[in-house]
């Protein structure tokens, strides 16, 4: 199968162009539109974890026959989840939280293969910010860079707060892409 044999469940562009930094290009990018709400007492691992599933699912239901490939990424301090901010205060909230602080970024990615087999894989990584200025954060707040992801954009200005990184700077844009290629070339797909 070539690298083009699957499609992608998914409306990131990040994660569209993360595949093809390494060659691999869906036949289609077709997201699946989902209830992606946290259930009552629902840790982060677990979250992630489902919304790949339930994507690709979802997806495998419109898509029979096909090799589906779904993620999901969140940004967490503690065990509370950063969803995106709906607008600047929102984001002004989240960056406090994440300044002088250690964050975690969990990447969940599920394949469907056309069989019907399912392989799930999920990185966990940190993200080891500096204490922030009321300015700094000012500055990156006003930029909106961060809009449409959740927490902060690691690609972005951001990286220029970031003392460390523990784990796959790649999941934390939104795919690991070690784990992806190893699930796509497992069905064929190379």
């Amino acid at each position: 199968m070539s690298k083009k044999d699957f499609i992608l469940a998914s409306a990131s562009p990040h994660r569209l162009a993360l595949l093809e930094q390494i060659g691999y290009a869906p036949k289609m990018v077709a997201p699946a539109d989902i209830d992606e709400s946290v259930k009552k007492g629902e840790n982060p691992t677990a979250y992630v974890k489902r919304m790949a599933l339930e994507k690709a699912l979802k997806s495998a239901s419109l898509n029979p026959n096909e090799n589906i490939l779904a993620g999901d990424t969140v940004v967490c301090v503690g065990s509370r989840i950063l969803h995106k901010s709906k607008n600047d205060e929102e984001q002004t909230a989240v960056m406090k939280l994440v300044s002088g602080r250690s964050s975690r970024v969990i990447s969940a990615i599920c394949l469907i293969s056309k069989d019907g087999k399912i392989s799930q894989r999920c990185v966990e990584s940190r993200v080891i910010t500096k204490r922030l200025s009321d300015a700094e954060i000012k500055e990156y707040v006003d930029g909106h860079e961060w809009i449409g992801c959740c927490g902060y954009k690691i690609d972005g200005c951001f990286a220029g707060y970031v003392q460390k990184i523990i784990g796959s700077y790649t999941g934390i844009v939104g795919l690991p892409l070690f784990e992806t290629q190893n699930l796509l070339r497992g069905i064929g797909v190379k």
